[in-house]
């Protein structure tokens, strides 16, 4: 392993955080750890720093991936229900004094469209990346170039004429909180396994997340009309949904729908994928 180009790569979720020793080749060792929503950032970063500790000295510099919004250094949540991040909490300035070495800060979904730019489903094409699972989380890479901060929060635009966000009305979490409601006590990886047996009420709940993510990738194909849409994340890799999704795009006017994937990195594309933002815009890259 090239030390000089090793990162320490750092995937920070609602309900655990992936810490990795990334080389320029690859994942070189990995661990995880539970993010305890009740602890608080400094604790999180401290169970990190825990996690790291075999690894000190082998990485140059720090590459962060983490739900909510990041700019300027600066992390606040933006769903407070994923995690509660408080505003404007110093992440970079934290992390570097932790560490002792440079850091860097994306977006989750951001980082891991990054690494489908990089390294999987996208490989060198610009792309619009959707991660389905408890929520939407998304990332935009154009002219070979990710964009920052706000960029790619698709589930926080608004459903229809209600004041309410569309993850809401599509993730996995909306898809048992609609199965509760039909008298059904399962959770979103159980209605998918209803839905394939006919069962008419799950295949309305997945045709009703379905439809909607039909909808936000035909605007998306209108906004930014990129080559393709990588999708991932629980939800958007479950048996049939992308084919569904397919199969409900309406064709904007004469032009073809645009091309959907199958995200190829799994739970590796953020760490990937910030492990390469980092090394780029590491002070020493290229040395």
């Amino acid at each position: 392993m090239d030390q000089d180009n090793a990162i320490l790569a750092v995937d920070i979720g609602g309900t655990k955080t992936l810490v990795a020793l990334v080389s320029e080749s690859g994942i070189v060792a990995e661990a995880t750890v539970p993010t305890r929503r009740e602890d608080g950032p400094d604790a999180w970063l401290a169970a990190v720093a825990d996690a790291a500790s075999p690894w000190r000295g082998q990485f140059r510099s720090v590459g962060l991936a983490v739900t909510g919004f990041v700019r300027s250094g600066l992390w606040s949540a933006m769903n407070p229900a994923t995690l509660g991040i408080p505003a404007d909490y110093p992440l970079i300035a934290k992390v570097e004094e932790l560490f002792g070495v440079p850091a860097v800060a994306f977006n989750d979904a951001q980082a891991a469209s990054w690494g489908e730019h990089v390294l999987g489903a996208g490989r060198g094409q610009d792309m619009v990346f959707l991660t389905i699972s408890t929520g939407i989380g998304g990332g935009i890479v154009l002219n070979g170039r990710l964009l920052e901060g706000l960029a790619g929060h698709f589930g926080l635009t608004a459903e229809g004429d209600e004041n309410v966000f569309l993850e809401d009305r599509v993730s996995g979490r909306w898809m048992a909180a609609e199965a509760r409601r039909l008298g059904h006590e399962v959770e979103a990886r159980e209605v998918f396994a209803a839905a394939a047996t006919g069962e008419a009420w799950a295949v309305e709940i997945v045709e009703g997340s379905a439809h909607r993510v039909a909808r936000l990738c035909r605007n998306i194909q209108l906004v930014l009309d990129p080559p393709q849409i990588v999708i991932g994340g629980g939800i958007g890799l479950a048996d049939g949904f992308i084919d569904r999704v397919r199969s409900l795009v309406a064709p904007p006017g004469q032009v073809a729908p645009v091309s959907l994937c199958r995200a190829e990195l799994g739970v590796h594309a953020g760490i990937l994928g910030v492990a390469d933002l980092a090394r780029a815009k590491s002070p020493h890259a290229g040395g």
